[in-house]
C-alpha cells in the first residue's frame, strides 16, 4: 500500500432507532481524526480521477448508468470500483417507444424517489460532481 493512496472503508451501522445509517472511514483514522495540517491544498488538490469524487463526498452529484438511467443524490461513500452510496436519491428512467401504427417515438419517463441506494459501480456510465467555482 502505498503511503499517498489512503484506504477507505465503507459500512453500515444500524441504530437503536432502526435507523440505518452509512459511513467511510480512512484506514487507521476516522476523518475526523485527521490533523488540521493535513487538511490544505492537499485535500482540495485533484491529482487522480477519483480525487473529483472524494471531493464530492457529502454534496449532490449526478450519475448516469446503463439502460437509460439518471440518478441524483448525495454521495455517501464509495470506492476504487465506483461502487457508491447515495441519499436522498431521485431516480429517472426514460423509455423510448415505437407507436405502432403512426411509427413516431413515445418517450416516457419516470421518476422515483429512494432513500438510500447502493450504486455497483460498473453499471455507471458518467459520474458528475456539484459545480463548483474557483
Amino acid at each position: 500500500m502505498s503511503p499517498h493512496r489512503p484506504v477507505y472503508y465503507m459500512g453500515l451501522a444500524q441504530l437503536d432507532s432502526g435507523v440505518r445509517v452509512f459511513w467511510s472511514a480512512e484506514r487507521g483514522r476516522g476523518r475526523e481524526e485527521q490533523p488540521a495540517a493535513m487538511a490544505s491544498e492537499e485535500d482540495v488538490a485533484v491529482k487522480e480521477p477519483l480525487d473529483l469524487i472524494r471531493l464530492s463526498l457529502d454534496e449532490r452529484i449526478y450519475v448516469k448508468l446503463r439502460s437509460e438511467r439518471e440518478l441524483r443524490g448525495k454521495l455517501h461513500a464509495y470506492d476504487q470500483h465506483l461502487n457508491m452510496i447515495l441519499g436522498d436519491v431521485e431516480e429517472i428512467v426514460t423509455s423510448v417507444e415505437i407507436d405502432d401504427e403512426t411509427y413516431e417515438e413515445i418517450v416516457r419517463t419516470t421518476k422515483r424517489t429512494i432513500p438510500y441506494l447502493f450504486v455497483r459501480g460498473d453499471g455507471a456510465i458518467l459520474v458528475s460532481p456539484p459545480l463548483r467555482t474557483v
